[in-house]
């Protein structure tokens, strides 16, 4: 009896586990299943598994060149997005460094875009963008109707995701710096280093464990966008702003097709699980602890 209430004590830490896998059960294991489920089968308007067709919705995407062409813009959007919001979140930190007035508003204006919602700010951008009545035309004296375009639609999401996912970057940069130890700056100084001298082997150095962290969130949350693509564009003009997402959504709540949206969700998950793995890879070569 001793022996049985003392593998209960043992085993009582991961009681508390219970509530958050249960949560992460109801809200994550089970739609993850149920959507390899639905791949495999013809559905009904409501979602709902009817025709079994095996790999039939995998073969009929890989042989489409539409579900190829989501994929490719995927990408390009990504690559933008993650260079830009990395760069403009890195700028900014190393700019709010240094102590100067009025460095509280700085940080606040370039903390700004993570509380903006994606939906809020797609619709003032599809203002300033306005061919007629547009800000930016208006200042630049272009006539470039910007949305519409295939040549700059998907530029103009990309540009906006990005700095939405800025401000974030900001704050992850931000820490990062601070962590960093002020005397080594002082050491580089006297022997004679200059300031992108000090930047590139004492700063980013210094980053490289936020940098990796941000690099992996940053990719992930490109791959997900949809907010900005559905006001903006609704993945035209053509298809040059389909994403994978966006693919996904229109395949199964316009076209009904929840089997085939079902097959993009798990093609998307392995190519975003592939690329983390790669990630991890990469990590123990190019971060410095």
């Amino acid at each position: 009896m001793k022996a049985f209430a003392e593998k209960l004590k043992g085993c009582s830490p991961y009681a508390y586990l219970i509530p958050c896998f249960a949560i992460f059960a109801m809200f994550l294991f089970y739609p993850f299943v149920k959507t390899i489920y639905l791949s495999f089968f013809l559905t009904d308007k409501l979602g709902r598994a009817k025709i079994f067709v095996g790999a039939e919705n995998y073969t009929d995407l890989l042989t489409s060149e539409s579900f190829y062409n989501s994929i490719l813009v995927t990408l390009i959007f990504v690559v933008i997005v993650v260079f830009g919001s990395m760069l403009l979140g890195l700028i900014a930190a190393v700019l709010c460094s240094k102590t100067f007035p009025g460095i509280r508003a700085f940080s606040t204006a370039y903390a700004l875009p993570m509380a903006i919602a994606s939906s809020g700010a797609a619709m003032i951008f599809k203002v300033i963008l306005n061919p007629t009545i547009g800000l930016f035309n208006k200042i630049t004296g272009l006539d470039i109707n910007w949305i519409s375009d295939p040549r700059y639609a998907l530029i103009c999401v990309a540009v906006l995701t990005a700095w939405l996912n800025s401000g974030i970057n900001f704050l992850y940069f931000s820490a990062g710096l601070g962590n960093i130890d002020e005397s080594i700056y002082e050491r580089a100084s006297v022997d004679g280093a200059n300031a992108f001298q000090k930047f590139f082997r004492l700063t980013l150095p210094g980053l490289s464990p936020i940098m990796f962290y941000t690099l992996v969130v940053n990719i992930i949350q490109a791959f997900q966008s949809f907010g900005q693509v559905k006001i903006l564009t609704q993945g035209g003009p053509g298809e040059s702003t389909n994403l994978i997402v966006y693919s996904i959504y229109r395949d199964a709540f316009f076209n009904y097709k929840f089997g085939s949206a079902a097959a993009q969700s798990v093609i998307l998950f392995l190519i975003i699980m592939a690329l983390t793995l790669v990630m991890f890879k990469i990590e123990k070569k190019g971060v410095k602890y």
